[in-house]
């Protein structure tokens, strides 16, 4: 049997201080590229998420979605000498991420300044709502902080209104993917130079750019121009929204080369012909009067599938607005393993995201888990410390290391032994 090349992150060591989300993506991308991470977690509860979801015998379905492909060693870094064994690590560490408050990582010890003078290689990432720097930086805060300042939720939902909070992580995950490109970078960066870097990211950036038109529009005409919000219509293009189907809805665009389709599709060839119509320009001022012409004509159809048919003859970007129950279903995401199946020992089989992007050496790993509390501590100090038994043994009698029952009933059920440790 041939031997299989290594990942492509394979062989680097990823010290991992995140919770929540946008962190966690980060390194849970590098660990499904093969770094070996590892998650620090400095009390008996362990991550806040793995509280969350649905939890059983010491796993979360949320933490495990999050933090898969990671080990944990659990440290109390309130004790002097938790901190001695992380430092200790850090030779041997390519890679630190962590998204506490600015300042936090450094008064815990861990400052990319001190940690680069003991490995000057050292790439840092830090993730923060606002960044490191300048007047919003201390705010505390979250992924709907971030899209509040940054301009995106006040674009969010109908003009007569309140602005809407989406019921997903948008702003956190896309945060944690382009850290996770930007440590790329910069390792790619110190195989060139053999020089580590500093990453500041921020939820607020990452959310600013987002914005796709609007931002040199305002720039150019200040004062001339204010966006608002347009609901389910897009503010800038027309037909381009959700629209109103038997069964439905269906998301509908058409630019202008596209707009004859629609015409015959609608059975309509002298839709164009309409000076409303004619040009987008004009469409976006008469949307209210084209979208009610484009749901009369949806409403004659049984329901959305036969509606779509029709429009997919004229090759008429739509799509069906699905559910996630629908999407979760759907054959593309499933052949694409956009949905991946994963198993762990308590809450049984279920589904989980799988990576955003595909690789032709690398297709999406199906056997990935997620760690119990502590369940890693000792192969992580035999390994990257090469403590012998006696030394993790005392560590456990001190209360430094840390590990949640469920942990210990795994090392038990793997045949290691269990090494006491004190409880509180």
């Amino acid at each position: 049997m041939a031997q299989q090349q290594p990942q492509m992150l394979e062989g680097f060591h990823v010290l991992d201080f995140t919770h929540y989300v946008a962190g966690p993506t980060c390194t849970r991308i590098l660990g499904e590229l093969g770094a070996d991470v590892i998650k620090v977690e400095r009390s008996l509860d362990g991550d806040h998420v793995r509280q969350l979801g649905i939890v059983k015998d010491g796993m979360s379905s949320y933490y495990f979605q999050h933090n898969h492909s990671k080990r944990s060693l659990a440290v109390d870094l309130r004790k002097p000498r938790g901190t001695e064994l992380l430092l200790a690590m850090i030779p041997k560490i390519d890679v630190v991420v962590e998204n506490f408050a600015p300042g936090v990582i450094a008064d815990m010890g861990f400052g990319y300044a001190a940690l680069a003078k003991i490995n000057p290689r050292i790439v840092m990432c830090s993730i923060s709502a606002a960044g490191q720097s300048g007047p919003l930086s201390r705010r505390p805060g979250y992924d709907y902080i971030g899209s509040a300042l940054a301009g995106i939720t006040d674009q969010l939902g109908e003009s007569d209104r309140a602005p809407i909070v989406p019921a997903m992580a948008i702003g956190d995950i896309s945060t944690g993917v382009a850290a996770a490109m930007a440590v790329g970078f910069a390792l790619l960066s110190r195989e060139r130079t053999g020089k580590g870097q500093y990453i500041d990211a921020s939820l607020m950036d990452t959310y600013f750019h987002m914005h796709e038109l609007f931002v040199p529009v305002l720039s150019l005409r200040p004062g001339r121009y204010h966006p608002k919000r347009t609901g389910s219509m897009h503010p800038a293009g027309s037909p381009c929204g959700v629209y109103k189907v038997n069964g439905g809805y269906i998301m509908l665009i058409a630019q202008q080369h596209e707009m004859p389709r629609l015409a015959r599709a609608m059975g309509k060839p002298d839709l164009l012909q309409d000076e409303r119509f004619s040009t987008n320009g004009h469409r976006v001022k008469n949307n209210p009067a084209l979208r009610e012409l484009i749901e009369a004509w949806l409403a004659t159809f049984p329901d959305r599938d036969s509606a779509i048919a029709v429009l997919d003859r004229e090759r008429v970007p739509c799509a069906p607005v699905l559910k996630l129950e629908e999407a979760m279903e759907h054959p593309h995401l499933r052949e694409r393993k956009s949905i991946r199946r994963v198993h762990d020992k308590a809450l049984g089989e279920f589904d989980v995201p799988g990576m955003p992007v595909k690789f032709s050496d690398w297709p999406d790993r199906v056997n990935v888990k997620a760690a119990r509390l502590g369940e890693s501590n000792e192969e992580v100090l035999r390994e990257m410390l090469a403590l012998p038994d006696n030394q993790i043994a005392a560590l456990y009698a001190e209360g430094v290391l840390l590990r949640g029952a469920a942990a210990d009933e795994a090392k038990v059920a793997a045949g290691n032994v269990v090494i006491e440790r004190q409880q509180g």
